[in-house]
């Protein structure tokens, strides 16, 4: 069997980043739980290194070479995490252009795990309001649990009335596990052959 490929995508701009550091816990988790019945092979695509050439696609209308690869790379996943940081209660420009110049049909099908971190706890619903209409508009399939990191979960156990971070990783990485593990190598094709379009829609209901 060839093994299944897990690929983090991280929007983290600054050295050290907390959001790499997330991206790479999540990945880590999500291999643990894997590994036990699989080979799993695990990518991060940094978009800190891609800037450059993903400004270039913006205005070009075609990637280069290294940002081609690293849109094969994402686009052969079995199963994606994107994490970014919150700017002004959205994702960041940076992570939003990426998944701008890949083809909105290149993630259909797919189980994605979307993460954030930020300042603090209040911007932890641009996962739901910005984040998770994004991948829902790529037809991605994105798991229940999304992980949001504050500067102040880091480093914290959490108490009895706050579910600690790692608590939040394991979940949300074991609800990706049980996406890619059970599903099947054409999902993302089978998606593709029952949407109908639109004008051959329109035929169908002439008389």
């Amino acid at each position: 069997m060839n093994p299944l490929k897990l690929v983090a995508v991280s929007a983290g701009l600054g050295l050290p980043s907390s959001t790499r550091l997330l991206a790479d816990r999540l990945a880590e988790a999500a291999r643990s739980h894997l590994a036990g019945d699989h080979e799993v092979e695990v990518a991060v695509v940094d978009l800190r290194d891609l800037a450059t050439d993903i400004a270039n696609a913006m205005v070009a209308g075609f990637p280069g070479a290294r940002l081609r690869e690293a849109i094969q790379v994402v686009t052969d996943a079995d199963g994606l995490i994107a994490v970014t940081p919150i700017f002004n209660a959205s994702y960041s420009g940076l992570f939003k252009s990426f998944f701008d110049v890949i083809d909105n049909t290149a993630l259909a099908g797919k189980p994605v795990l979307i993460a954030a971190t930020g300042g603090s706890a209040r911007h932890s619903l641009a996962l739901e309001h910005a984040m998770r209409p994004l991948f829902a508009y790529l037809r991605a399939i994105v798991v229940p649990t999304a992980v949001y990191a504050a500067s102040e979960d880091w480093g914290t156990g959490g108490d009895a009335s706050t579910d600690a971070l790692a608590g939040r990783v394991d979940r949300a990485a074991r609800e990706l596990a049980g996406l890619v593990a059970g599903r099947p190598a054409s999902a993302a094709l089978a998606v593709e052959e029952v949407l109908v379009p639109f004008e051959q829609q329109l035929a169908a209901l002439r008389p």
